[in-house]
This record gives C-alpha cells, sequence and structure tokens, in this order.
C-alpha cells in the first residue's frame, strides 16, 4: 500500500480526501485534486466605521453576533422589533484573516453559498466582487489576490432598507402597492420579501453571510456539474448522465481564468467520456491535456449493487420506485461520476436520486380541467400545509430544527409540502429529508405579492438565480413541480391597489413569469412541471381564480368573515392556500411579553399581530361559535380551537370530493417569531390544536360526516392508500351524560385512491325537540386498524347545555415513554392535555364521550427527569368558573 501524505492546513476539507482503487488485487491511494477551504467560523463584525462590535460565527448575521454577544436585546420581546429596525438602516463589515499555503499552477476561486444581501467583497483590501441576490450562489475567481500566508477577507454589507429607499424607479414604472405588514420597496432588492416583514412576521431584514463560505481550489480540473435524466418504458428506466468540468485557462492579460465545458460521451464501448463543448461564450483555447479527461460514471442501487453506465447511459431492469408518503418506500440511488486524467484521479460528485415519474396532470373532465399531482401514473390527493423560513435571523434555521419540522408533517400523514415564495430557497438538507421521507415539495420561485420593475439588471438576475436554484435542485425526487410566483396573477387580475399600475409593469409581469423564469428553467430542468403562478389556471391572465381550473387560494372564511360552513361551497380542483389564526401557546407568550401585557389588544400583544384586523376576527367567530372565554389563557385555547375546527371542515369536504379536487395545502405550517398567526405549529415548535387535528384529518383512511339540511348525517370513507380497505361505522346520538339515545351500524368497502359515500342517517325524529341537549358522534373502525371519530352538535356550541366535566387521568412513566388514561364522567369536548415540560402527544384536543379511558403517548425528553407536571382542561372550562351557578 503507498504511504499516505496529509496536506497540514488551517480548516482544508478535501471534496473528495481519498480515491480508492483496486487494481490488480491491490489497494492504489491517491490524493484528490480538488480542494475546499472553508471560512466559515468567528468572524469580526464590526461597523461601517471599522469601530469593533464582538466576534460573530458565521454563517451568521448582524442579529444573531449581536444577540449572542448580549449587545443587543432579544429582537422579539415585547416591542424590541422596532429599535433593532432602526440598528438595522446601518451598514455593516464582516472581516477575518486565514492561513493558506497558495501553489503555483492551482485555480482558487471564492464559494459564497449565501450573501446577504447588497455587499461588497475584499480580499486582503481589493474589491473582487460585488453582489445583490441572497438567493444566488457566487463564485468568485480570486487566484491572483490571494497570497501565500496570511490572508485578509472583507465582506462590506449595506443596509437592505436604505437600499431600497434609495431606488428611484423608472419613469412610468412608478410603484405604489406594499404587502400586508411589509416595508415599501421590498420587491427592489433580491433579499426574502419577509424579512421586510408580512401579515405574520416582523420588518427585520438582517444582513450577513447566512451560508456557507469557502475557498475552491484544484489544479487540473474539477467536476462543476453532474445532470441525471430518466426515462421509464416497460417497467425499465433508462438513464442518462451529463457532466461538467472546470478547467484552468489563462486569459488574454495572462492571469490564470477557468472556462466550463460539457463533457460528452466518446463511444459506445467506454465509460470514459471526453471533453468536446465549451460552455457558454468562452472562445479560449482548451486546456492543455484536455483530450485526457474521463469521467467513469456508476450507479448504486438501494441494496448496494453497482451498475456502470456506458456511453453516458445505464439500465435499471428492476427498478424500486420512489413514492410519496403513505404511497409505498422511498428508496434512493446514489449517482457518482468520477472524473480522470491519464487515469489519475481527480475528482467526484455523488448525487442521491429516486426512481419515478412525477408530473401534474391537467385532464379535461366534467368539471373542467384537473390539477393533480401523478406519481409512477398514480393521481394522489396532496395533503400539506404552506412552509415559510423559520427564523428571522436565517442562521438559526438548522437542519435540526428543519428535521423536527418535517418530522412533524410526515408523522401527521403529510405527503407534499408547498415552500412560499417570499422566503427562501432551502438548504440541500430540506430536499434530502423530503427525498427520504415522501415530501412532494411544491416550489415557489421567491416572488411573492409584490410589483415589480424589471430593469436589465433585474432580468439578469432572474435568470442567474433561477438557473442556479433549478441546477441545484432539480436532481430531488421529492421536487414535484416550480411555482413562478405566490398570488401576482390573481393580485394584476382584481386586487385594489396592485391592479392600476400602468400596462408597463403589467407586462413586466409577463415577461418575468411566462418567458424568463420558464427559458431559464428549461435550461436546467426541462423535466419538472412550471406553472406560472399560484393561484392560476395557467397564465396570461386567464381567470387566475377559477374554481373549475388550476390551483385556487380561498380566504372568505377568515378574511370574508364567512361562516365554516362556506367551505362546502367550493370544489377546487387544488386549494393550495386556505387558513385561519390561532394565538400561539401560553408558554410561547410568555417569552415575549410581563404579565400585564397578557391581554390582546395591550401593545405589546398587538406589536405580535401583524394582521391588523385579526384580533376583531378571532373575536367575531368566538361570537358566531362559542360562549365569551373567562381569560387570557381561554381566549387562547379557545383561538386554537376554532382554527383546528375551520381548517378540517375544508380538508374533510375537498377529501369527501377526490377525483374533483386533488389537493387541499394549508396556510400555514410555522412561523418565523412567536406571534399570532395562521401557523399549526408556533415558533418554539409547539403544536396548536390544528397540528393535533391534522393527524386524524390527513389520515391516508379518514371517515368523515356531511352534514345536511333536516339533520341528515351521511358518513363518508376516503382511502388514500393503495389497497382496498373496509370500515364498520356507528352513529350514535347521545345526551350531555353520554348515554346512548340513538345507534345504527353499516359497513362499506372503499376502492385504492377513491371515495364512499355511505347510506345517509336521518336523525331528525331523535333530535328535534332537544337540539341543545344532544349530539351527534361517529366513530369508523377501519381494516387497515386505525378509527376516525367525528362528533358534530345540532346547534353552534355557544347554545349547547354541555355540563361540567370532571377529567381525571392515570399517568405512567416507563423509561421515555409517559402514558396518560384518561378519564370524563360526562363527555367533554376538545380535551387539552398540558404539561411543564413541551411534549407532542399522541393525541390531543380529543372529545372524550365514553366511560372508558383513552389512551395517549408521549415521549419524554432524556434531561427529564421523575414525571412532569401535567393539568388538563376542556370546553366547558374555558367559560365558567362556577357550574353551581350555572
Amino acid at each position: 500500500m503507498a504511504s499516505l501524505i496529509f496536506l497540514i492546513g488551517f480548516n482544508w476539507e478535501l471534496q473528495e480526501f481519498l480515491a480508492i482503487i483496486q487494481q490488480e488485487r491491490e489497494w492504489r491511494i491517491f490524493m484528490a485534486q480538488h480542494e475546499k477551504f472553508y471560512l466559515n467560523g468567528t468572524w469580526q463584525l464590526k461597523k461601517a466605521d471599522e469601530t469593533l462590535l464582538c466576534p460573530v460565527e458565521i454563517p451568521g448575521s448582524v442579529l444573531s453576533g449581536l444577540t449572542e454577544h448580549g449587545l443587543l436585546e432579544d429582537p422579539f420581546y415585547r416591542m424590541n422589533e422596532y429599535p433593532t429596525r432602526e440598528l438595522l438602516k446601518n451598514d455593516f463589515i464582516f472581516s477575518r484573516e486565514f492561513e493558506l499555503k497558495k501553489e503555483e499552477g492551482r485555480v482558487y476561486a471564492l464559494c459564497c453559498d449565501g450573501i446577504d444581501t447588497v455587499a461588497d467583497i475584499f480580499i486582503n483590501g481589493m474589491l473582487i466582487k460585488h453582489v445583490d441576490n441572497m438567493h444566488l450562489r457566487y463564485r468568485i475567481l480570486c487566484t491572483n489576490v490571494l497570497k501565500n500566508g496570511t490572508n485578509n477577507i472583507t465582506v462590506k454589507i449595506h443596509s437592505a432598507i436604505a437600499y431600497v429607499n434609495e431606488h428611484v424607479p423608472a419613469a412610468g414604472k412608478e410603484i405604489h402597492y406594499t404587502a400586508c405588514g411589509a416595508m415599501e420597496g421590498n420587491q427592489y432588492i433580491r433579499k426574502a420579501h419577509s424579512m421586510f416583514g408580512w401579515d405574520w412576521g416582523p420588518q427585520l431584514p438582517d444582513m450577513g453571510i447566512w451560508r456557507d463560505i469557502f475557498i475552491d481550489s484544484y489544479e487540473k480540473a474539477e467536476l462543476s456539474d453532474l445532470h441525471i435524466r430518466q426515462e421509464h418504458i416497460d417497467g425499465k428506466v433508462f438513464l442518462s448522465a451529463e457532466t461538467k468540468v472546470m478547467l484552468p485557462e489563462k486569459a488574454q492579460d495572462g492571469e490564470i481564468a477557468e472556462a466550463e465545458y460539457l463533457v460528452l460521451p466518446q463511444s459506445a464501448e467506454s465509460n470514459a467520456r471526453i471533453l468536446k463543448e465549451s460552455v457558454g461564450n468562452n472562445d479560449s483555447t482548451l486546456a492543455e491535456n484536455a483530450d485526457n479527461l474521463e469521467v467513469k460514471i456508476t450507479l448504486q442501487t438501494p441494496d448496494g449493487k453497482q451498475i456502470s453506465f456506458s456511453d453516458g447511459k445505464c439500465l435499471v431492469e428492476d427498478p424500486k420506485l420512489w413514492w410519496p408518503n403513505g404511497y409505498g418506500a422511498q428508496p434512493l440511488y446514489t449517482v457518482r461520476a468520477e472524473l480522470f486524467l491519464g487515469g489519475e484521479f481527480l475528482d467526484a460528485k455523488e448525487l442521491r436520486i429516486g426512481l419515478r415519474t412525477l408530473t401534474v396532470s391537467q385532464e379535461k373532465d366534467a368539471w373542467g380541467e384537473e390539477f393533480a399531482f401523478c406519481i409512477n401514473g398514480v393521481k394522489i390527493f396532496a395533503k400539506g400545509a404552506d412552509y415559510i423560513p423559520e427564523d428571522c435571523i436565517y442562521s438559526k434555521i438548522t437542519p435540526e430544527r428543519i428535521y423536527e419540522l418535517l418530522d412533524t408533517a410526515v408523522a401527521c400523514h403529510f405527503n407534499c409540502i408547498r415552500i412560499w415564495g417570499g422566503g427562501y430557497y432551502p438548504a440541500d438538507v430540506f430536499y434530502d429529508y423530503c427525498d427520504e421521507h415522501g415530501l412532494i415539495v411544491w416550489q415557489d420561485f421567491m416572488y411573492a405579492c409584490n410589483v415589480y420593475e424589471l430593469t436589465e439588471k433585474l432580468r439578469e438576475s432572474i435568470i442567474e438565480e433561477t438557473k442556479d436554484n433549478a441546477g441545484r435542485l432539480r436532481h430531488h425526487a421529492s421536487l414535484g413541480l416550480w411555482c413562478g410566483n405566490n398570488e401576482m396573477e390573481s393580485a394584476w387580475d382584481h386586487w385594489g391597489g396592485f391592479n392600476d399600475h400602468s400596462d408597463t409593469l403589467k407586462q413586466d409581469y409577463l415577461t418575468m413569469f411566462e418567458k424568463l423564469i420558464p427559458e431559464a428553467l428549461k435550461s436546467e430542468d426541462d423535466v419538472t412541471f412550471y406553472w406560472p403562478s399560484s393561484p392560476s389556471s395557467g397564465g396570461n391572465f386567464k381567470d387566475p381564480d377559477s374554481d373549475d381550473v388550476g390551483d385556487r387560494h380561498y380566504w372568505d372564511v377568515w378574511h370574508g368573515e364567512k361562516p365554516f360552513s362556506d367551505y362546502e361551497n367550493y370544489y377546487f380542483r387544488f386549494c393550495s392556500e386556505f387558513g385561519f389564526q390561532s394565538f400561539p401557546c401560553k408558554k410561547t407568550i410568555d417569552t415575549f411579553t410581563l404579565p400585564k401585557d397578557r391581554n390582546i389588544f395591550s401593545e405589546v400583544m398587538e406589536s405580535h399581530q401583524k394582521n391588523g384586523s385579526a384580533n376583531a376576527k378571532i373575536l367575531h367567530y368566538i361570537a358566531e361559535n362559542f360562549l365569551y372565554p373567562k381569560d387570557f389563557e381561554s381566549l387562547i385555547y379557545i383561538s386554537q380551537v376554532l382554527q383546528a375546527i375551520a381548517i378540517k371542515s375544508g380538508v374533510e369536504h375537498w377529501r369527501r370530493n377526490r377525483g374533483r379536487c386533488m389537493g387541499a395545502i394549508y396556510w400555514q405550517l410555522n412561523d418565523n417569531w412567536p406571534v399570532a398567526s395562521w401557523a399549526s405549529i408556533d415558533y418554539f415548535g409547539r403544536w396548536k390544536a390544528l397540528q393535533y387535528f391534522s393527524r386524524h384529518f390527513y389520515a391516508d383512511v379518514l371517515g368523515s360526516l356531511k352534514v345536511s339540511a333536516d339533520a341528515v348525517y351521511t358518513p363518508y370513507l376516503q382511502n388514500e392508500t393503495m389497497q382496498e380497505v373496509s370500515s364498520d361505522v356507528t352513529v350514535f346520538v347521545k345526551n350531555m351524560r353520554g348515554e346512548v339515545l340513538f345507534e345504527t351500524s353499516q359497513r362499506t368497502e372503499c376502492a385504492p385512491l377513491s371515495v364512499e359515500a355511505m347510506e345517509p342517517v336521518s336523525l331528525k325524529e331523535v333530535i328535534e325537540g332537544r337540539e341543545s341537549e344532544v349530539f351527534v358522534e361517529a366513530v369508523f373502525t377501519h381494516s387497515d386498524g386505525t378509527v376516525s371519530r367525528q362528533v358534530e352538535m345540532p346547534k353552534p356550541y355557544k347554545h349547547m347545555q354541555i355540563e361540567k366535566a370532571e377529567i381525571t387521568f392515570d399517568a405512567k412513566r416507563e423509561g421515555n415513554l409517559l402514558t396518560l388514561q384518561l378519564k370524563s364522567d360526562v363527555p367533554a369536548f376538545f380535551v387539552s392535555v398540558e404539561s411543564d415540560v413541551d411534549l407532542v402527544w399522541s393525541d390531543n384536543f380529543m372529545h372524550l364521550t365514553g366511560k372508558e379511558p383513552y389512551e395517549i403517548t408521549a415521549i419524554l425528553p432524556e434531561c427529564v427527569e421523575g414525571m412532569p407536571k401535567i393539568w388538563v382542561r376542556s370546553l366547558c372550562d374555558s367559560w365558567v368558573t362556577d357550574y353551581s351557578q350555572a
């Protein structure tokens, strides 16, 4: 075995440290030629005048550095948002020194995976790049400015607030519209729009180096791109691979430069691939020895089998197909490309792919035109929520937080997640998780609720951003759809204050989303479905809010203050956004308030409510459905119950109409700070009632009740699995003491991926005259072992004669498993179990309607000793203190 030579250096990481090749039964070990020198770690944060403020860990930002070193109070506490916003009107400097062993003949490039946002980058005092797009990765040649030994890098970041305030639009392109809660001018910068505020987020446009920053170095060549395409024919999958390489060249001034080339297959008999074509407008001569370059590509199957590519192609005879969550497994294949020069290993690149076909079906039907994800030829009902950035300080969005959030989605039977266009393109780990767990990604491009002035500079940035992100994400099995923007086509069509801008700006919209983006996208990803806007019927302002074509956003429940029953008036083809607000959990409110602030109309609470009329809307819906809550905690509880009922009403209706409607994606999954919002999980990851409800209404097999006039209750069985299921359902009428006054049972079978309406049950004679004293319960016992429970009241809850429930529980701990057995002496509704330890229960906000115990479980954190404190509330506890006076 050859000896190993280790490169000693500061923070060096080899992309491929060793290439191990077995040749004539002897292992030969080669040093890789491609190296990365990470500049992450401790930098210095300074004011614009070079005054040192504090160290800052990169990836990081102004806010992360100042808060971690105690120089800035928590921006989320009380009303600290506003002085923090003033601070962000200033420019800042990030700098550090690093040691580099520079070698002659090597190419060095500074790679910035995320600079936020408008910045000048200097190395050793020389400006090497001005950048202005946080959504774009930058590769900046720096060979000629680097020194052997000590080097300095400085990133001067300009205030985003000052930048947009200084922008002067061209004559005739003035813009006066601003999204709710956002700062004016946010569309003039390629920065996450919601960092300027939204109707759920603060105005804190942070700045910094929010993703990895490193120096990329190679001597002879490096692999710059690997693109895999797949074709499915007669149960087999044919893969084709395309690679690009980066080569060093000498520019006309003699300085070292580089150029990217496309590598084409040499012959059908050889796995080697040779350099053939230049990429882009490069007229320089091919680098020396270019003809001796080879790329060898192999496929590793999920069970470890190796298959070699020949002529850039590979046949998978018995493919293991990738499926979304709930429809099958998520096997992943690894494609590895290795670059050689005259037999010497230079570089390697790997991608994990899933073998599947995935598009959106738009077949015409009796109702118009369907809009359904079609995976491996199977049309599925999309179940999920809209995702926003998990924090205002982006460097705090760690892989651990991403995994925790997406674990919740999978546990609640999501098969889809929509990445909303006012945030950012998540890190690779987000999509890796979705690949591994079967979450189809609806990927918006980062444009939302804005009028854009299409300048030449923006045009170039749009094309670069589109290509960069499409090239990075196109291989993911989970990538299901690219969408041009959020709500802008609809806004141009009929939003007041939006559609009265100039025709030139309206034409700019069409150019951006129906020409520039789809054309740039096609050059990098010509397979994934593109949709110009959400909602849309296909573009060109052709009825973007149609109920019968494309996707739809529905807000008459909530913004329009329509009753929950209004959902049943609409049979959208795919509802990609609908929602209802609630307050965050009490423990979350405690983190940003003092006791005196805990009134929803206090200045602090209103500053953590960014939708101006929302508190009034919550009170309106409480008045329509419930008695007025007795105290602050009860108000929080009731708001969450309302939210859960609202979204449940919409989802179950659309699932009962599967085939006509093929998706229900609610707004929104998560928060980016502690706030009253539409989220089902608050900023600290605490589940609201809606998140618990989603575990039921997104279950693969769902039993629900359609309530019609004259007290007719129709059970429905919706089967979103690939197997036939059956269900036994019993419909009860019970009084408020839990006594059964009526019951009837029936059984039905349901084919895969379908819905069955069962025999309607008329309860008029049973209920009439005692509508305030009884309730209807349906229990579905499914053949897959799951159970659906539904409770319906003949009247609004506020008019029901609900009795005071005495709820008891028996808690046991075995290791970290906590088990609760709950019992109630009379029916108790929306029973909430809370603890002094943050826990996710197997069920919560449930109805206890019988005498038998109801068991729920939770996993305790490792650090918790003994038994946590637990308390329980139900609906009746929210409005009456002394039942003896009721």
